[in-house]
C-alpha cells in the first residue's frame, strides 16, 4: 500500500481529523477501568487480574510501536492505520468470545496482545506526517492528534457504561459490549484511512505549491537516524522521563473508578458506581485537554520547561491526595484531573521534543522505540497501585488507607523523572546525518532521506 500523496492545494488541517479518527478509538483503552468490576463479578478475578488485559495491551502498544516504527515510517500512515483498524478491532471480537465463554485467557490474549498491536501502530501512525506537515507548530500539531487517544475514554466510559447496564454486567453482556465496540470501532477508524494524505517528498514541491499547501518553510536543524538516537543519553533520558511521568498517571487511570469509590466507601457521600464512570469520563477530558493545551504550550516556553511543569507540579498534586485528598471530593478531582493533564500533556509533547532534538528524520521510528518506555510503565503502574491495594485489603485495611503507600511510590518515580529531564542537552553534532560516515553503519544517509516516502 502506498503512501498516498498530497495533490497540489491539498489542506493540512484535514490530517489531524484523519488522526483524531485513529486516536480516538484506540483511546478507549483509558476507559478499561469501566470493565474491571463486572469482570471481577463475573469471573472472579482479583484486581490484579482484571488488570491484565490493559496492562497487556500497553506493553504490545510499546514495544508493537518499537519495531514497527521504522515500517511505519517507510509505508506510510495509510497502511499503518489499516493495520490499526484491523487488530484493534479483532481484539474486541476475540475479547467478545472470551467473555461468551467465560474464558479469561482469551480476553487477556484478545484485548491486549492483538489489540494491543492495533494501539501501537495506530499510535503512531499519524505522528510523523503531522510534523511534516506542521513543522511550525509541532507541539500543536501532535497534540491535536494524541489528544484524541486521550479523549477517547471520554466517549468510551459512559457508552461502556450505558451497555453494560442495558446488556447486563454478567459475562454475556460483557460478551455484547466488546462485539459492539469492535464493530462500531472498525468503521470509525476506517474515515482516518480513507482521509489521510503525507506530504509530497522533501525538495519536491515549489515555493508556489508550498504556500498553495500552507505549509512554511522547513526550519533547519539536526537530523538524527533512529539508529544513531539510540546511541545518545538524550534518548535514554527522555526514556526515563516519559517511563515515570507515565508510571505516575497511569496507576491512577487505570484503578479511576474503584480508586474513588474506595476513598469514599467510608464517608456521608459515597461514590456510586455512575458516578465512577463519570469520574473516569472527566480524567479522560483532563487527559485530553492536556495533550493539546500544555503540547500548545510548550511551543512557547519550550519542552524542558514544559516537563519542569509536569513533574514538579504532580509531584504536589500527589501530596495533596495523599494527605488530605480522602477529606475532600473536591479536591480529590481537582488534584486527580491536574495530574491526569500532565499525564496526557507529558504524551503530547514528547513528539517535539524528539524533533528538538533529532530533527524530522526518522522522528516516527525514534518516537516508536522511546514508546518502550510506556510498556514499562503500563506494567509499573498497574502493578503498584493494584499489588499494594491487595496487600492492604488482605491485611484489613479499607478506603483511602489501600492507597496511601503507592501515592508515596508515585512522587518518588516524579522526582527521579524530573532529575532526568535536568539533564537532558542538545545531541552532540557527531550523531548528526553528515557526521555519520558510512564506516560509522549508516552509508549513503543523504540519499536514503530523500529517496525514503514520508
Amino acid at each position: 500500500m502506498s503512501p498516498p500523496i498530497a495533490p497540489v492545494g491539498w489542506s493540512r488541517w484535514l490530517v489531524p481529523p484523519a488522526a483524531l479518527a485513529i486516536h480516538l478509538s484506540i483511546g478507549q483503552a483509558y476507559a478499561w477501568s469501566v470493565f474491571k468490576p463486572p469482570l471481577e463479578d463475573a469471573l472472579g478475578l482479583s484486581g490484579t487480574q482484571s488488570a491484565l488485559p490493559f496492562q497487556l495491551g500497553i506493553v504490545m502498544l510499546g514495544l508493537s510501536a518499537a519495531f514497527g516504527g521504522t515500517l511505519v515510517e517507510r509505508r506510510g500512515p495509510r497502511w499503518a492505520m489499516t493495520v490499526a483498524l484491523v487488530c484493534f478491532s479483532s481484539g474486541f471480537l476475540l475479547s467478545a468470545l472470551g467473555a461468551a465463554t467465560e474464558q479469561f485467557w482469551l480476553i487477556v490474549f484478545g484485548y491486549g496482545f492483538v489489540g494491543g498491536i492495533g494501539l501501537g501502530i495506530g499510535y503512531i501512525s499519524p505522528v510523523s506526517t503531522l510534523i511534516k506537515w506542521f513543522p511550525d507548530r509541532p507541539g500543536m500539531a501532535t497534540g491535536i492528534a494524541i489528544m484524541g487517544f486521550g479523549g477517547g475514554a471520554l466517549i468510551a466510559s459512559p457508552w461502556s457504561a450505558q451497555m453494560l447496564e442495558s446488556f447486563g454486567s454478567d459475562s454475556s453482556g460483557i460478551a455484547l459490549a466488546f462485539l459492539v465496540h469492535g464493530l462500531s470501532y472498525a468503521v470509525f477508524m476506517l474515515l482516518g484511512v480513507l482521509l489521510v494524505r503525507v506530504p509530497r517528498p522533501t525538495g519536491a514541491p515549489t515555493a508556489m505549491e508550498q504556500a498553495a499547501d500552507g505549509l512554511p518553510a522547513t526550519p533547519a536543524g539536526p537530523q538524527v537516524s533512529a539508529r544513531q538516537a539510540l546511541r545518545t543519553p538524550q534518548f535514554w533520558l527522555l526514556w526515563v522521563v516519559l517511563c515515570m511521568n507515565v508510571t505516575a498517571g497511569i496507576g491512577i487511570l487505570e484503578k479511576a473508578a474503584p480508586m474513588i469509590t474506595d476513598f469514599f466507601a467510608d464517608t456521608s457521600t459515597p461514590v456510586s458506581a455512575t458516578a465512577a464512570a463519570g469520574f473516569v469520563a472527566l480524567l479522560s477530558a483532563a487527559n485530553m485537554a492536556g495533550r493539546i493545551g500544555w503540547s500548545s504550550t510548550s511551543d512557547l516556553i519550550g519542552r524542558k520547561n514544559i516537563y519542569r511543569v509536569y513533574l514538579g507540579a504532580g509531584v504536589l498534586m500527589y501530596a495533596l491526595i495523599a494527605l488530605v485528598g480522602s477529606s475532600s471530593k473536591p479536591l480529590f478531582v481537582l488534584c486527580a484531573l491536574v495530574i491526569l493533564s500532565f499525564y496526557g500533556g507529558g504524551f503530547a509533547t514528547i513528539p517535539a521534543y524528539l524533533k528538538d532534538l533529532f530533527g524530522t528524520y526518522q522522528v516516527g521510528a525514534i518516537h516508536g522505540r522511546l514508546l518502550t518506555a510506556w510498556s514499562t510503565a503500563g506494567v509499573l503502574g498497574p502493578l503498584i497501585v493494584n499489588w499494594i491495594a491487595d496487600r492492604q485489603e488482605e491485611a484489613g485495611k479499607h478506603g483511602a488507607e489501600l492507597y496511601g503507600t503507592s501515592l508515596f511510590i508515585m512522587m518518588g518515580l516524579l522526582v527521579v523523572g524530573f532529575a532526568a529531564n535536568e539533564l537532558v542537552r542538545p545531541v552532540h553534532p557527531s550523531h548528526h546525518l553528515d557526521a555519520v560516515t558510512p564506516e560509522k553503519g549508516a552509508p549513503d544517509v543523504g540519499r536514503r532521506q530523500q529517496s525514503e516516502p514520508a
